[in-house]
């Protein structure tokens, strides 16, 4: 067998540090390779797992170092499978360990069988990977860390103070014309076109977008690269906030958030600036002022009933847009339904957290739900005992879906929201602006829905407001911004 090098050899001794036995990599001094495995299913029901020590030449293909240079890239997408499962988009360094541990294993479902397992063996993990995909699992990741890192350039943009009036404009700045067509183009279709195979489409990344975002591989190709890479946890920091822009407006004017249900703004004819009046309703009543800067920070879509009202303005303002995704989360406290799965016996279940890929299906998501807090003596169930599952679903499950999961449980508890817009190719990108000194923060999630893009949205609204009452407009919409960037450093 080839000798790998140096760096390949770095990254398997880094995956082989637990249990007691020798790690059989010829010159690796690390103890630590899992030399022992509970029972349980391994390539198909029935089959023991692998209980004496590993031998690299029998779970690796001979392709030893296109795999060791993969072998940090399945650790992404084993996080990218439970962060999917456990909808836990928010940046992480928990690793397979940890999960295993607390989170616990993931299996892709399609309705009839599991598609995907993941087992306790890192290796095997990687082999069955490969075996299944080839290398669409490493074309997947280029093609998301490609968008991310033009992506993050918007960070360097508004530290710098630019901002954008538009999505459209926001988008050009950072992957110019891609990142805008990648709004009219489906993930299934960019992933094909850089070498994703469909059956791992089929597989893998629509399962993990069922779980973001409820919705198929069908969906725009931005909004599914920052779900595939907020599911990974490999992108966001957004320390710091707009601290300092906050205080910047503060000074222009007299601030004041409304916490009621806002039905009309309408523009007053005035001298200098435009002046907005705002009536709103609480529970005292309703109620009205004026304001020199008004930014709005809820949806405007078709589902909203108590969508705001513009008046005055010239030409109108329409700024309604699509519908909204429904999800529905439901709190199970039962024994889960294994035989469903195709464990007879619950005792053999060994999954905790559970993606499907059959579309459309009554539910997206499952998994075993842990303490926020969990101690040192904490001990998940185990799965013939009763537990608390959590089940994602578009609609509010029946009781004989109950039933297909669960043998009996003791209660229910179910929670439904408008989560996010229903992404499609022909939807039109909206604006930030929607006159002089009125905004619009929900803007860009019409482009991609997560908490980090609306903190995007948030600092370039608040920048857009500040540029715009200071006549700074070399700081809006301005092109070519990569290389004025790096000239003013």
């Amino acid at each position: 067998m080839t000798e790998p090098a140096p760096r390949e050899m770095r990254l398997m001794r880094a995956s082989c540090r637990r249990g007691t036995a020798a790690c059989p990599i010829r010159n690796c001094d690390q103890r630590g390779w899992k030399a022992e495995q509970p029972a349980g299913r391994w390539g198909g029901a029935g089959r023991p797992a692998p209980t004496r020590q590993c031998s690299i030449s029998g779970v690796l293909p001979p392709s030893l170092p296109a795999m060791a240079h993969a072998a940090r890239l399945l650790a992404a997408l084993a996080a990218l499978l439970a962060a999917a499962a456990t909808g836990d988009a928010r940046p992480s360094k928990i690793g397979l360990r940890h999960r295993r541990e607390v989170g616990g294993r993931s299996a892709i479902f399609n309705g009839e069988n599991f598609v995907l397992e993941e087992t306790d063996w890192y290796l095997l993990n990687l082999f069955r990977l490969w075996w299944h995909y080839g290398i669409s699992f490493l074309r997947l990741q280029m093609w998301v860390e490609e968008v991310m890192e033009k992506f993050m350039r918007i960070y360097k943009y508004q530290a710098h103070g630019y901002a954008f009036s538009g999505v459209e404009e926001l988008l050009y700045s950072l992957g110019e014309s891609a990142f805008v067509n990648m709004t009219q183009r489906s993930v299934a279709e960019s992933l094909l076109q850089v070498g994703v195979t469909q059956r791992f489409i089929d597989d893998v990344v629509s399962a993990v977008l069922r779980a973001s975002y409820g919705q198929s591989a069908a969906m725009p190709a931005f909004a599914g690269a920052m779900s595939l890479a907020g599911a990974q946890g490999s992108l966001w920091s957004v320390e710091g906030g707009n601290k300092l822009v906050c205080s910047g407006l503060l000074k222009l004017t007299k601030a004041n958030v409304i916490h009621a249900t806002v039905t009309t703004v309408t523009l007053q004819p005035t001298e200098g600036k435009p002046l907005y009046r705002v009536r709103y309703e609480d529970e005292a009543g309703t109620g009205s002022d004026s304001y020199d800067i008004v930014v709005i920070a809820t949806p405007l879509h078709l589902d909203n009933s108590s969508t705001i009202a513009f008046e005055g303005f010239d030409p109108p303002i329409d700024v309604v847009q699509g519908s909204f995704q429904p999800t529905v989360v439901s709190l199970v406290h039962g024994y889960l339904n294994s035989s469903y799965f195709g464990f007879p016996d619950p005792k053999l279940f060994p999954f905790a957290n559970i993606l499907t890929t059959d579309f459309p299906s009554f539910f997206c998501a499952l998994d075993n739900i842990c303490p926020v807090n969990i101690s040192a003596s904490f001990r998940r169930k185990q799965p013939q005992e009763a537990a608390v599952w959590r089940v994602q679903s578009p609609q509010p499950l029946l009781r004989s879906q109950l039933k297909t999961l669960f043998r009996s449980y003791y209660s229910v508890q179910t929670a439904e929201w408008q989560a996010h817009p229903v992404h499609s190719p022909h939807t039109p990108l909206p604006r930030f602006t929607l006159h002089d000194q009125l905004f619009h923060l929900n803007a860009l999630e019409w482009a991609a829905s997560s908490v980090e893009v609306t903190a995007v949205a948030a600092k370039n609204v608040a920048l857009l407001a500040f540029n715009r009452w200071y006549q700074d407009l070399d700081k809006i919409d301005q092109k070519d911004l990569v290389h004025k960037v790096k000239t003013e450093l």
